[in-house]
């Protein structure tokens, strides 16, 4: 019988991959953390991982495009049970990580959506600081959220796709005030070019040392995350063997002329030292300081008064956090149980005990869920308390996040040779035809990878801030032992 399903085009496949992959909030960090120096990195990140990496992910997916489990089943395919454990185990740990730093940056967008600017940096409650009251929130939050979801009411993860559509929307107000600005004031920008050593030094007093310059390459990388999870639609492509590697050729150049464009056109309206330089600005309400100075700075270049250019750059900025925490929501009720239940249903049942694998009514893994959040709030708990200030604070939860991020990376491109190796798949889509070509991308993009994360973790240790190394890197270290210790139990105990 003939498959009369409709097959997604090449342009869908372009759409679905840039929709998927680009991140309005990735542009901010980058200008905060290094200017224009940050746009050489993302083209680097661009050609060095994202391309070629999904190729092999795309390759990864229609191959396996039956087997359930996902990561799990692609590393299992590859390189066997134990490994595929312990990566798919470090894979959580960058969802478990996603979910602390999370619940601890959404006060950030509603308290912008709800006052126009950044409050939770003068909040107390009971005596405590700021950063110990986000933290209380955000385990309050995780706790309800968990609740929540455990009884199959994840109808509130509907609103996030209306916040992505919001951030659409602030990302074409952004291109289109930033174009204007560049008219009106005939080229000028707020943060000059200087040659370029613009496009080299950065701005930023923490990233002056190459080391520390280099170690921003993981920065580059978790802005294209994500591609992993193209692989399983290569067989609704419309002519998968050509039309894929083309949608990856022309997504990696529109991805990267837009985070290169968008780093590019913040320096129009934004003077590094005088907006961003100051104690009140964080990785995580950058974003939203960022939008309420492009209303303020278009208002007062367009000839408004000063007033109405501030209650412009309260618009902007508040609509930023309406977005954000809109995509915020969506996203933690899905990434609270999603991750969790693809691991657990996807690896084989007996290396867990019956009460993880067990689903409620509502079909969710309950106690597993109770147990991540047990784990979330912890951590939670011991980074918020832990003295340290807002920039410090968010600046852990960032790294922590790219480096939980970028690890899983490391198995499934290692793996990569060893599933070109197996025999009996078939192979509907080949990107890699030659060994010794596909063993040299492979290696230069574990280079890449390593020599990032290293540098990430060495950084605040050279500076002798051992709190953020020790959380910086934490998330893997933990989760790979802890899976390693758990699977030679499991194994023990079945056979006995």
């Amino acid at each position: 019988m003939k498959n009369n399903t409709k097959k997604i085009s090449l342009i869908g496949l372009i759409l679905m991959i840039f929709s998927s992959i680009y991140g309005f909030g990735n542009t901010t960090v980058a200008f905060e953390q290094m200017g224009y120096a940050s746009i050489v990195w993302y083209i680097f990140a661009a050609i060095i991982f994202f391309l070629p990496s999904g190729l092999m992910f795309a390759e990864y997916g229609s191959a396996l495009k039956d087997s359930h489990g996902g990561f799990y089943s692609w590393l299992s395919n590859s390189i066997g049970e134990r490994v595929a454990f312990v990566g798919t185990f470090i894979w959580l740990a960058s969802w478990v990580i996603w979910l602390v730093s999370t619940s601890s940056k959404i006060w950030i967008p509603l308290t912008t959506l709800i006052a126009g600017s950044d409050q939770t940096q003068t909040w107390h409650f009971l005596g405590l600081q700021p950063i110990q009251t986000v933290g209380l929130l955000a385990v309050i939050w995780m706790i309800i959220v968990t609740f929540v979801t455990a009884r199959g009411v994840d109808s509130v993860a509907r609103i996030g796709s209306i916040g992505g559509i919001f951030i659409m929307v602030l990302t074409g107000i952004f291109f289109a005030a930033s174009i204007i600005l560049l008219i009106v004031n005939h080229g000028q920008l707020q943060q000059p070019i200087t040659g370029m050593s613009s496009f080299v030094k950065s701005p930023n007093s923490s990233f002056g040392s190459p080391l520390a310059i280099l170690s921003f390459v993981i920065y580059a990388i978790f802005a294209y995350g994500g591609m992993e999870t193209m692989g399983g639609i290569v067989d609704d492509l419309d002519k998968p063997e050509k039309n894929f590697p083309r949608g990856i050729l022309f997504a990696t150049f529109f991805i990267t002329i837009f985070y290169s464009l968008s780093i590019f056109l913040w320096g129009i309206s934004t003077n590094w030292v005088k907006v961003i330089g100051g104690d009140n600005v964080n990785l995580g309400n950058i974003t939203y300081i960022l939008m309420n100075n492009l209303g303020l700075f278009f208002g007062e270049s367009i000839g408004l008064s000063h007033s109405t250019s501030i209650l412009l750059g309260s618009l902007l900025s508040r609509f930023a956090g309406l977005s954000m925490f809109m995509a915020y929501c969506g996203s933690f009720f899905i990434m609270t149980y999603s991750p969790l239940k693809s691991f657990i249903l996807g690896s084989p049942k007996e290396l867990w005990p019956a009460k993880m694998t067990k689903l409620n009514k509502h079909g969710m893994p309950a106690f597993a869920m109770w147990i991540q959040a047990a784990f979330v709030c912890i951590v939670v708990v011991l980074i918020s308390f832990g003295g340290s200030g807002a920039q410090k604070f968010y600046s852990i939860l960032t790294d922590m996040g790219n480096i939980s991020t970028t690890v899983p990376y490391l198995f499934l491109v290692a793996a990569f040779p060893y599933f070109k190796k197996k025999k009996g798949l078939k192979r509907p889509f080949v990107a890699y035809k030659n060994e010794l070509f596909t063993n040299l991308i492979v290696f230069v993009i574990l280079v890449v990878l390593v020599l990032g994360i290293v540098f990430t973790a060495i950084q605040p240790i050279l500076e002798h801030d051992y709190m953020t190394a020790f959380w910086t890197i934490i998330g893997p270290v933990f989760f790979g032992g802890v899976a390693e210790l758990f699977y030679l139990l499991r194994k023990k105990n079945l056979k006995k």
